[in-house]
Parts: structure tokens; C-alpha cells; sequence
């Protein structure tokens, strides 16, 4: 039986906010075959410039096949081949002036240990960016000793490139920031603890380059309140302080289902909780499957044409 770090909700075996305990805990909440789905009202910097926007959040696990680095068909693949994972897709719509930006994280962490390293890792990470100018990709795939990176860009100079990185040990993706707040990777502290380790920047930052740096990692010792859906809910505050100088906190839910009810990033950049709701999204793209938007806070795209 694999066994894993989670959040216990109050359980406090191995530190003051986690447990190590057995899959059937973890899979209780997240074993029922449908996603967590989240909208944020969005507020992204862009051209010197705080655009209005949306942001969704979409948790669920899966069967991955760790030869392939993709989903794994029932059936596929052996057992010897699947680790399961958490996948998140974040999706960041906004628009400058005339034109549209699409900005889409797409993250996988391992629940169990794989290609030697510690579950809670980043397995793939994949990072894409579509606006009226072009098109930018960068894709980082992990394994005990190497990062390898696949990016391609509309940018004169970085058209396509392949590239490897030693892998930092105990090393954190930024991308995987989102992962450690919930609880899903390492390191844990206990409130009031800070820790530095490596971290690899996301492509995010402009231009798909990835590289290593140093963050500081700290769990506040005091909780907040953070307004959702017109109830007030405790937060944990986890924060990184990443060696550049841009700081992002993740205000996350107190209990339960550990939702990130908030970001705010020391570039302007922030996220609000509307709504969520646990979904089998993938059913829900006929006609008539837009109505599900309501539970997210959500209005469906109007006709934009005059």
C-alpha cells in the first residue's frame, strides 16, 4: 500500500497540519471520479497595466502512464507503468486593449513516489501562452537527476529549443507552488516555520525560460478571514519569497476540502474565489452544458458580434 503526505484536517502524526496516512484516506475525497472546479476573479499585470480578467482552477486525479507522461487509458498500460497523480490545469483569460491573452498551466504532481523521486514532485509540467501576437509553449519533464525542457516561441531567438537541467534535490517547481499550498508536496511546516529550497521559475515569467533560483518558503502561525460567496472563511497563509523579489501568497481554506480561496502576488496580481464545485466537467460540453457555469459564479460567453 502506498502512503503519501496529505492534509488530515486535524490528525497530527507527523506535523501540526499533516498526516502520513494510507491512500484510502486521501482517495475518500478525491477517488470519486469527478474534478474540482474553481473561478477567480482575476487581476493580472500586463504592459505596465492591471488587466480584468478570469481565472479556473481545475483539481482532479488521474491514472497517469509514467512511460508516456500522459493520461493512461484503462487498460493500456500495465501496472507497472501507472502512478497516479494531481493533475491542475489553471486557465487565465484577460484582455489588452484590442486583443485577448489565454494563459493555461497544465501541472502533475505524483501521489507515489516515481522516477526516483518523492511523491508530491512535479512529474510534467507544461506551461502555454496564446495572445494575438503568437503563441509560446514550454514543457519541463522531471526525473531523479534531470529536468528536461522542450519550449518553442514566436520570439526572434527562441524559436525552438531543447534543454536539461540538473535536477536541485529537495528542489520545488514554481509551477508546484499551488500543489505545496494544499498540501500535496513537500516541504511541510508547521505554522510560524520558514524553509528555503530551490526552485525552478515557470515559463510564466516571460519568454520560456526556465532556470533554478532560491525561494523561502514560510507558513504564517496565524490564520485570516477571506470573504467567499458572501461567507467568511479561515485561511492558512502560505507564502513564497522567491530570491528575485516577486513574493506570492496563497490564502488557503482552513479544513475541509483545502480550497485556494486566494493569491495575491507582490506584481499585482491576484485571484478571488467566486464559487467551486465538484463536476464531471468533461460531460458537460453539449448544448445546454454551459448552465453548470452557475455553480462557478460564472456567466456563459455572450455574442460578441454587433
Amino acid at each position: 500500500m502506498r502512503k503519501f503526505l496529505i492534509w488530515s484536517g486535524g490528525l497530527c502524526l507527523v506535523a501540526s497540519w499533516y498526516v502520513l496516512a494510507d491512500e484510502s484516506v486521501f482517495w475518500k475525497q478525491w477517488g470519486d471520479g469527478q474534478a474540482e472546479v474553481a473561478a477567480y476573479d482575476l487581476v493580472i499585470p500586463r504592459y505596465n497595466q492591471l488587466r480584468r480578467g478570469i481565472a479556473v482552477s481545475i483539481f482532479v486525479t488521474e491514472s497517469f502512464s509514467n512511460t508516456l507522461r500522459v493520461k493512461a487509458d484503462a487498460g493500456k498500460h500495465p501496472a507497472s507503468d501507472i502512478v497516479p497523480v494531481m493533475k491542475l490545469n489553471l486557465v487565465k483569460d484577460f484582455q489588452t486593449g484590442v486583443y485577448d491573452y489565454h494563459d493555461m498551466l497544465s501541472a502533475f504532481a505524483t501521489l507515489a513516489p516515481a522516477n526516483g523521486l518523492a511523491a508530491g514532485v512535479l512529474t510534467k509540467d507544461v506551461y502555454s501562452r496564446q495572445e494575438w501576437c503568437g503563441s509560446t509553449f514550454a514543457l519541463a519533464l522531471f526525473d531523479r537527476n534531470r529536468v528536461k525542457i522542450t519550449s518553442h516561441s514566436y520570439f526572434d531567438g527562441e524559436a525552438d529549443q531543447q534543454r536539461e537541467l540538473a535536477m536541485q534535490p529537495n528542489g520545488i517547481a514554481e509551477d508546484g507552488l499551488w500543489f505545496w499550498a494544499r498540501g500535496w508536496a513537500q516541504p511541510v511546516l508547521a505554522p510560524g516555520e520558514v524553509k528555503a529550497i530551490p526552485m525552478l521559475t515557470s515559463a510564466e515569467h516571460g519568454k520560456g525560460m526556465l532556470q533554478w533560483t532560491n525561494v523561502q518558503l514560510k507558513h504564517a502561525p496565524l490564520t485570516k478571514k477571506i470573504a467567499v460567496d458572501g461567507k467568511q472563511i479561515d485561511a492558512d497563509l502560505f507564502t513564497a519569497q522567491v530570491m528575485n523579489g516577486l513574493r506570492k501568497d496563497f490564502y488557503v481554506e482552513r479544513g475541509g476540502e483545502r480550497r485556494i480561496l486566494r493569491w495575491d502576488f507582490s506584481n499585482g496580481e491576484r485571484g478571488q474565489l467566486l464559487k467551486s464545485a465538484r463536476m464531471k466537467y468533461w460531460e458537460l460540453n453539449g448544448k445546454g452544458g454551459e448552465a453548470a457555469l452557475k455553480q462557478l459564479g460564472v456567466l456563459p460567453r455572450p455574442p460578441r458580434t454587433m
